[in-house]
Order: C-alpha cells, then sequence, then structure tokens
C-alpha cells in the first residue's frame, strides 16, 4: 500500500482507510487537471518569493503540462493505493523529477488545494452550461417567433381560463431561462475567488503572493481571509446548486407541459417519431421519454442545494472531512444538468405545433374574458358586463368571438421578444468568461 501525504510511520487501519477515502478518488477524477492548473500557478508564485529556483519551475511547468494533456484526454488514472488526485499529481511529478517534484507542496495544504480544484472545476462547468442555456433559449425564441399567431388554451387551476398562444408558451420559458442565468451570474462571482494560500484556513508563515495566483488563474478577486475561504467551502457548492437548481426547474416544468400537451386528451403538440419511444404491448404507444426522463433528473437536480445544506448547516468553523461527501452529490451534477439541456433543445427545435386547437368549441369559454372586455370598451361597467356574460354562459347563450386583439407590453400581440434577447444578452455579457479562459491559455504556455 503506497503511503499517503500525511503518514509517518504509522500506516492507518485498511478498513478505516477504505471507508475514510470513499469515492474520494472515483470522484478526484472529475478535479485532475484543474489541480494541474492550480499546481502551475502555485509554483509560479514559489519561485517569484525564491522557494523554487528558475530552473527547477521550468522543468516542472513542462511536465505539469504533460500531466495536464493526460487529463485532457481523458487518460488519467489514480493508482491503486493512491489517496487522491494530489497524491497522484506529486508522484507523477517525483518519478519523472524526483526530488523537484516534492517542493511543489510549500504553501499549501490539501485543505486550499481541493478549494481551488472545486473552484476551478466549478466556473468550467458554469461556462459550459451557461453556453447550453443560451443555445436553448435561442430555440425557445425562434419557436416563439414561428408560432406567434397560434392560439392556445391558457390554464388556471388545469381548467381553461383565457386564450394563449405558442408564441407566450414557448417565450415565457426562453425568459425564464434569463432570470436562470441573473441567479448563476451571482453564483459564478462567489465561486471565481482565489483560495489558494489560505493553507489548512490559517495562512502560512512563507511571504506568498497570493494575489500573483489569482491572476495567473483569472481570478476575479481573492478570498481574502484564510479563515473565510475554508468557511466557503461547502457554501460555494450550496450557492450554485441553487443556480443550477433554478435551471433545472424551469426544465422541469418544461418537460411537464410538453408531457402533457403531447398527450391524446390534449394533442397541442407532437413529437417526430424518432423522438419517442414504444412498448412492448402496446403497438401504437409513443412516448415522450426524453421529456419524462428530464422531468426526473431535473427534480433530482432541484434537491442537490437541501442535501448540500444537510451535510454542512450544522459544522463550525475549520476543516471537517464531512464536506468530502459534498463532492460525491456536486460534481455529477453538472453532466446531469447539462444532458437535459441538449436534450431538451433537441426536442424544442423539432417539435411540431397544432395550429387548430380552438377550432374545437369545448374551448368557447376561453373567450369569456374577451366579450366581457369588449362590453367594458362600449361603456358597460365592469361588474355588469361580467355579470350579464356569467348570465349568458350559464343559459347556454354566450357566443364566442375569437377574433382577439392584444396589444400591451408581453401579451399576445405584443411578445417582447426584442427585449427579452437584449436582457439575455446582457446578462451573458456580465459573465465575462474570456479573462478566465485567456488567462488558463497564457498559464497553460508560460
Amino acid at each position: 500500500m503506497a503511503q499517503k501525504l500525511w503518514e509517518k510511520n504509522i500506516q492507518v487501519d485498511h478498513e478505516v482507510d477504505v471507508f475514510t477515502v470513499g469515492k474520494d478518488r472515483e470522484m478526484d477524477l472529475y478535479l485532475a487537471k484543474y489541480d494541474v492548473l492550480g499546481s502551475m500557478a502555485h509554483i509560479t508564485m514559489l519561485e517569484s518569493i525564491g522557494l523554487l529556483q528558475k530552473s527547477e519551475l521550468e522543468v516542472l511547468l513542462e511536465e505539469l503540462r504533460n500531466i495536464y494533456a493526460v487529463a485532457e484526454r481523458g487518460e488519467f488514472v489514480i493508482e491503486e493505493g493512491i489517496e487522491d488526485v494530489h497524491s497522484q499529481v506529486e508522484l507523477m511529478l517525483t518519478r519523472k523529477l524526483g526530488d523537484i517534484g516534492k517542493k511543489i507542496h510549500s504553501g499549501r495544504s490539501r485543505n486550499d488545494q481541493v478549494l481551488l480544484d472545486l473552484k476551478l472545476f466549478t466556473r468550467d462547468e458554469i461556462q459550459k452550461v451557461v453556453k447550453l442555456v443560451n443555445v436553448l433559449f435561442e430555440v425557445l425564441q425562434m419557436q416563439s417567433e414561428r408560432y406567434k399567431s397560434v392560439l392556445m388554451p391558457g390554464y388556471t387551476h388545469l381548467q381553461i381560463a383565457m386564450p394563449s398562444s405558442f408564441g407566450l408558451w414557448f417565450g415565457a420559458y426562453a425568459e425564464s431561462l434569463a432570470d436562470d442565468m441573473q441567479l448563476m451570474q451571482a453564483a459564478y462571482r462567489i465561486c471565481n475567488r482565489n483560495p489558494l494560500g489560505s493553507a489548512a484556513g490559517y495562512g502560512s508563515s512563507f511571504p506568498l503572493n497570493r494575489q500573483l495566483t489569482t491572476d495567473l488563474l483569472g481570478f476575479d478577486s481573492l478570498d481574502y481571509n484564510v479563515v473565510y475561504a475554508q468557511m466557503g467551502r461547502g457554501k460555494m457548492e450550496r450557492v450554485v446548486a441553487f443556480a443550477l437548481a433554478g435551471i433545472a426547474g424551469t426544465l422541469s416544468k418544461l418537460a411537464f407541459d410538453a408531457c402533457l400537451f403531447n398527450s391524446q386528451n390534449f394533442g397541442f403538440i407532437s413529437l417526430p417519431a424518432q423522438f419517442t419511444t414504444g412498448s412492448s404491448i402496446m403497438p401504437h404507444k409513443k412516448n415522450p421519454d426524453v421529456f419524462e426522463l428530464t422531468r426526473a433528473k431535473c427534480n433530482k437536480i432541484q434537491g442537490l442545494p437541501n442535501q448540500i445544506t444537510l451535510i454542512c448547516n450544522n459544522l463550525p468553523s475549520g476543516y471537517f472531512r464531512d464536506l468530502q461527501i459534498i463532492k460525491e452529490i456536486f460534481l455529477p451534477a453538472f453532466g446531469e444538468l447539462e444532458d437535459c439541456l441538449r436534450m431538451v433543445t433537441h426536442m424544442m427545435r423539432e417539435i411540431r405545433v397544432n395550429e387548430h386547437i380552438l377550432d374545437d368549441d369545448k374551448y368557447a369559454l376561453l373567450f369569456s374574458v374577451e366579450e366581457v372586455n369588449r362590453l367594458v370598451l362600449s361603456g358597460v361597467p365592469f361588474r355588469d358586463a361580467y355579470k350579464q356574460v356569467g348570465l349568458a354562459i350559464e343559459a347556454g347563450d354566450f357566443v364566442a368571438d375569437k377574433q382577439i386583439h392584444h396589444t400591451h407590453e408581453g401579451s399576445i400581440g405584443n411578445l417582447c421578444n426584442p427585449e427579452i434577447a437584449l436582457l439575455m444578452q446582457n446578462i451573458m455579457d456580465g459573465f465575462h468568461f474570456e479573462r478566465v479562459n485567456e488567462a488558463e491559455k497564457a498559464l497553460l504556455n508560460r
């Protein structure tokens, strides 16, 4: 069994070792390239304060670039007996470079190292999520414009209520995503601060230049207080999880609508046959499984903030091993949400709309409010108009006039899609992902 970075002369009990390591080796594969990137910034800083020679820095950077490439190709492996990604990277360096590889840990702890890895991973995944959300947003806006003149029933209490339109339906989910991105941008700001140099949560007696690693890694700022930097673990994940849950909530609601509207009882939309699945016993079935699985996966993601809260909400300041468990539920959540975003975008792009829903007389009462409003515009007091139309409905004398004229902002006749697009664009521009990407590229090419 390989020795741990923290072991001295006593080797830990095997069962204790297995229990405490848990799924960490598996989870740390998500973090491999980010651990390497963080080490590149850290040793560059160490050389600047005299803890590494320039010649040592050069060979370490070269080998770390090689390890980064291995991780990028998905070929990074944490060997049997090696505790975590940090130990594996250091082992790979010492195998290749000897004692020079042992120098990279000066001035840091595995605590601030994993904090950094998590933040680098998270901000990279946020960028992927944001790009996928933007693609879905554009598809929804496109469909909103395409079907803006097609009316459909609007519901309250699942009872037919007032006329709506597919322009409104698609557009509503587009604007919902814009709000989701506003929350994600706030979470990104909290994530994009540098904890490196906080060590185990109490700093270091080495004269570290924390601003240098902040600049090298493209962070907006430091996590200044070293105790708070450690306290931020769990908090950052929880905040980001709330942002993920916001997107998941939008997707889940959209998926539920799609399942409902695709059913024969509604018949509002249809999916290409190749986008549905069948039954082993009922030959007529065309099931919207993608939307059903999206609903379930996104509902699971909406539970993520609560899970993280329950793991860390009763911990005092300082590091505790409890925090390790958060990785098991947090790291895979991005891939699950990204898969859902890709599939929902694909489905929304190919979905077909029934353009004659309101030809059915069962939807006639949708237009009762329109009749009330027409009477009011002709001079009848609202309460009298409401009663007059209500009595006609009760007597079976109501005749629907299906011509509607809505003009105010955000209504059937004035969707405000350009304004919503501008809102989204302003939010997207506010992420400034280019700063991070340029910093990482420059660090890798040093």
